[in-house]
């Protein structure tokens, strides 16, 4: 990195409006700064704790801007980067008072420091050659770059810029290393990030099949579900403007009738969207629906065929707990969890357009109380069967069913206080 020619040696601001210049030509030597860059090992940029950062937001002067021009003043190409000229910015850090840095600047502080300023360095260096490979620089070179880029993203530097350039290339270079990658330990908590862009990359072949008719092909849902024109892309929500007629209202009940699940299910039917915190991780069933719902956007689509497609796909982006053997008890289990998902979430949004869009009691009672009450004991739907009910709560067959909800202490805590008016 010391020996790497300019304008890529430069660590000031001025390198980005050299590169923007350089013409898109000249692979090779964009691949040798990516060479001299990778390291050897996996680094990790600093992670700041919540005190530390909240000590920096609370300050508002330019002491810390001084503080990080100090390190390209020094240090202003790669061949200037040194240990002692790290330990001379921390000096000045001390003098400006930064919080980081004792005085006088300890060893431990320089060398992390030290440790860190190389990092960042590789990390800008790397992500502005990608930058340039996606501008056209890359064309010949392609396998080459496909090799960097998954090596960068297995020790964790300039991962999204790597990606980026990955998903520029496409197939075959770029999507061959993107599913080694989603199968590598090395990448760690990067896999996520680097699926959901293989995701995205695949999604123009998985519209395709799920625009293709079904022939022949074995249905897994009951027939009454089978002609709904409420497809996956809108969680075969029911339409607000539906009118609330004999005829619509018989549908729905025809619908909840076949997908009455026979007993309690032994998995929980999750909810139709998921709303987790910032930090924390989505589980792994919103990526195989996603899959499916490319692969087979309406029901009349969800077939033992395109169940298979969607497993060895999903097993292929290595989604977690999928399994690969289709034949075993695994991928009988996995094809049975998801029929009963399905329907679930059919039937929650049944249960929803009753309860918010159906006005005429008499045309509900008692069937779909008795069903709501069947759906929330056997654990699907059951959000949405209680608040159908509570809608209801002025009719005597909605009341009773919410009273035997709340009183059964075999039921959950949530769903008793729910059905709690």
């Amino acid at each position: 990195m010391r020996e790497l020619p300019a304008p890529w040696n430069d660590l000031t601001h001025r390198r980005s409006a050299a590169l923007a210049g350089l013409s898109p030509e000249g692979a090779a030597q964009v691949l040798e700064v990516l060479r001299a860059s990778l390291p050897r090992h996996r680094h990790s940029m600093h992670g700041w704790d919540e005190e530390l950062r909240n000590t920096y937001d609370e300050r508002d002067d330019h002491t810390l801007d001084e503080a990080d021009a100090w390190l390209t003043r020094l240090m202003p190409t790669t061949s200037d980067v040194t240990r002692e000229r790290v330990a001379e910015v921390l000096a000045k850090w001390s003098e400006l008072g930064v919080p980081t840095v004792s005085s006088p600047p300890e060893q431990e502080q320089i060398d992390r420091t030290a440790a860190e300023w190389a990092t960042s360095v590789r990390q800008a260096l790397a992500s502005d050659a990608f930058r340039h490979l996606r501008r056209g620089a890359v064309t010949g070179h392609e396998a080459e770059a496909a090799r960097l880029a998954g090596a960068y993203v297995r020790v964790g530097l300039a991962v999204e810029s790597a990606v980026r350039l990955l998903m520029a290339l496409g197939r075959p270079h770029g999507e061959d290393a993107l599913l080694e990658l989603v199968h590598d330990d090395e990448v760690r908590d990067f896999r996520p990030y680097v699926r959901s862009q293989l995701l995205v990359l695949r999604r123009p072949a998985h519209e395709a099949r799920g625009e293709q008719p079904v022939r022949g092909e074995e249905p897994l849902l009951p027939a009454a579900v089978r002609d709904l024109p409420y497809g996956w892309d809108t969680g075969f929500q029911w339409p607000a403007a539906l009118p609330g007629t004999e005829e619509n209202v018989a549908r729905a009940r025809a619908v909840l009738l076949a997908c009455e699940p026979e007993g309690p299910v032994p998995e929980s039917v999750p909810p139709p969207s998921w709303c987790g915190r910032g930090d924390e991780e989505p589980p792994a069933w919103l990526e195989i629906r996603q899959v499916m719902r490319e692969l087979m956007p309406y029901a009349s689509q969800v077939t033992r065929e395109r169940m298979t497609e969607a497993r060895r796909e999903c097993a292929l982006l290595g989604i977690p707990g999928v399994p690969r053997d289709p034949a075993g008890e695994e991928g009988t289990r996995f094809v049975r969890r998801w029929v009963t998902w399905i329907c679930g979430w059919i039937a929650g949004e049944v249960f929803d357009w009753l309860g918010t869009y159906v006005d005429d009691d008499t045309l509900l009672t008692p069937w779909a109380m008795e069903l709501a009450e069947r759906y929330a004991r056997c654990g699907v739907a059951t959000d949405q069967a209680v608040s159908m009910l509570r809608q209801h709560h002025t009719t005597a067959a909605a009341l009773a069913a919410l009273a035997r909800i709340a009183a059964d202490d075999t039921l959950p805590p949530d769903v008793r206080k729910e059905a709690t008016l």
